[in-house]
């Protein structure tokens, strides 16, 4: 199996994941795929909401963007695609949502995965099949289901994608 995934961080936040941490996570995601190629991007809130004003008309900062890529089949790797992470908002979701900042890391990085795979959220079918592969993969690292009530949330926890 080839797996070449690439991290930038282009932020300075001091509570990133280490990237040896992130290649797990996101071959975790990749796992049944022989070749793929993917950069994982890491960034501020400046940046993401540019990119989420630009590519998704939302003036605002946003946790994770997935760019598929527009290679043609046999164009050379398997270029999956990009994802951009913004590290202030995944902090500030994890906090508000009680959880970990590396489970939701690890959430954001195989959620933005899914996407270039072709998983989506819009439809609830589509929904609760993204949400199933992303419990399933995180139950791999040890991480709960995100979407289950988070004790003491006053919204009950309910933390599905409305964002991304």
């Amino acid at each position: 199996m080839s797996l070449v995934i690439d991290i930038q961080r282009t932020c300075d936040e001091a509570e990133l994941p280490a990237a040896s941490w992130l290649r797990r996570v996101a071959r975790l995601a990749l796992a049944d795929l022989e070749q793929a190629e993917v950069n994982l991007r890491l960034v501020d809130a400046e940046e993401s909401r540019q990119l989420n004003h630009r590519y998704r008309d939302r003036d605002q900062a946003t946790n994770v963007l997935s760019f598929p890529s527009c290679l043609p089949p046999g164009a050379g790797p398997v270029h999956l695609g990009d994802v951009v992470l913004c590290a202030p908002v995944i902090a500030a979701e994890a906090a508000a949502q009680g959880k970990s900042a590396r489970a939701h890391w690890a959430h954001m990085v195989i959620h933005g995965l899914l996407h270039l795979r072709g998983f989506d959220h819009i439809e609830a079918v589509e929904a609760e099949r993204m949400e199933a592969e992303e419990t399933r993969l995180l139950a791999g690292l040890g991480i709960d289901d995100p979407y289950c009530p988070v004790a003491g949330d006053p919204a009950g926890g309910d933390t599905r994608m409305t964002t991304t």
